[in-house]
């Protein structure tokens, strides 16, 4: 009998993408398997048409676990994997009942990292294939391949037409910037993106600003450098949306966020500015053309996700990388 599998993932863009090698890992392995994903409505857009699951079921946040727990006890689910390990999670596994399997966070390690900055990891693999644990009844083993996002003609058809409207990416080569991030630590500083503009534009390149709501601010800061040769989409997409937007790119150049993840399910190379977090953590651009741009002071990592001010109150870790590093990085990059 085909194997009947649930995953539950909850948040966010970049832990969701990097489960989709072992969602094909997985349909590779069992062809016939049901194939069920939960995460959180808003990331529902992320896995809608990858083509290696059955059924995406989004949980709206702030509702009752109980309902969710409900429809997942009558399907009769012969593997359950939490691929989140959170507080939520569990709660959801107690209500769900049945065998359930997961994977190493490695927190103590981590922890360890940060405060004493003294490695004592054993396991070095990258998340994406940590992940695969929780699959260790299923026969599967990581194909190499890169974090996947399938993306629906509609939301190709919007970017288009977004493209269209604001004349940039038709006749020049498009780099997708996105200086966004949840945690203040993790952005690197506005006068270094703008500096970045002003030299991408001057080589000829037309940039596009990619991000949320949240993202507008930055970007409206940014606008006085782009002459005409740019434009922001941030807040004016979804994650579908974004995502294509971002295939359309020759490069995103972004910090330790979603959407550098987004940009390397959908095929598109990336530069990657690290400051607080490193890549013990497992969360580097996984099999995908990318260059890490990264300074090694000896307070790093400072966190495990960022933070909201540097501990040190100097925030070197990205106030010290300059834009012709990153330019450098980016003529670097495979096509």
């Amino acid at each position: 009998m085909a194997p009947n599998i649930l995953l539950v993932r909850f948040s966010a863009i970049g832990d969701i993408l990097l489960t989709t090698p072992l969602l094909r890992a997985l349909r590779a392995r069992h062809p016939g398997a049901r194939i069920t994903y939960v995460t959180r409505t808003a990331f529902v857009p992320l896995l809608a048409h990858n083509p290696h699951l059955t059924e995406v079921i989004g949980w709206e946040r702030g509702t009752p676990l109980s309902a969710l727990a409900g429809r997942l006890r009558k399907a009769g689910f012969t593997h359950q994997l939490d691929l989140h390990g959170s507080l939520r999670s569990r709660l959801l596994r107690w209500r769900v009942g049945g065998r359930w399997t997961t994977y190493p966070k490695h927190r103590v390690p981590r922890a360890v990292l940060i405060r004493t900055k003294r490695s004592i990891y054993r396991d070095v693999r990258p998340v994406a294939e940590r992940y695969f644990d929780a699959a260790g009844d299923l026969d599967v083993q990581p194909d190499g391949g890169p974090a996947q996002c399938f993306l629906s003609a509609s939301s190709t058809r919007d970017a288009e037409r977004f493209l269209e409207a604001a004349d940039i990416g038709l006749s020049r080569q498009l780099i997708a910037l996105a200086p966004g991030a949840a945690h203040a630590t993790k952005r690197w500083p506005i006068h270094h993106w703008t500096e970045l503009s002003h030299r991408l534009i001057g080589m000829g390149n037309d940039i596009v600003v990619v991000g949320g709501p949240e993202d507008a601010g930055l970007a409206e800061r940014l606008s006085p450098a782009f002459r005409g040769r740019g434009a922001s989409a941030a807040g004016r997409f979804d994650l579908a949306g974004t995502a294509a937007l971002l295939r359309r790119a020759r490069a995103l150049i972004s910090g330790d966020t979603g959407v550098m993840h987004l940009a390397t399910a959908v095929g598109t190379p990336v530069v990657a500015l690290f400051g607080p977090t490193v890549e013990r953590f497992g969360f580097f651009p996984y099999r995908a053309k990318a260059a890490v741009v990264q300074k090694d002071l000896s307070c790093r990592p400072c966190s495990a996700h960022g933070s909201a001010r540097c501990p040190r109150k100097h925030h070197r870790c990205l106030q010290d990388l300059m834009p012709e590093e990153v330019l450098e990085a980016l003529r670097k990059l495979p096509r």
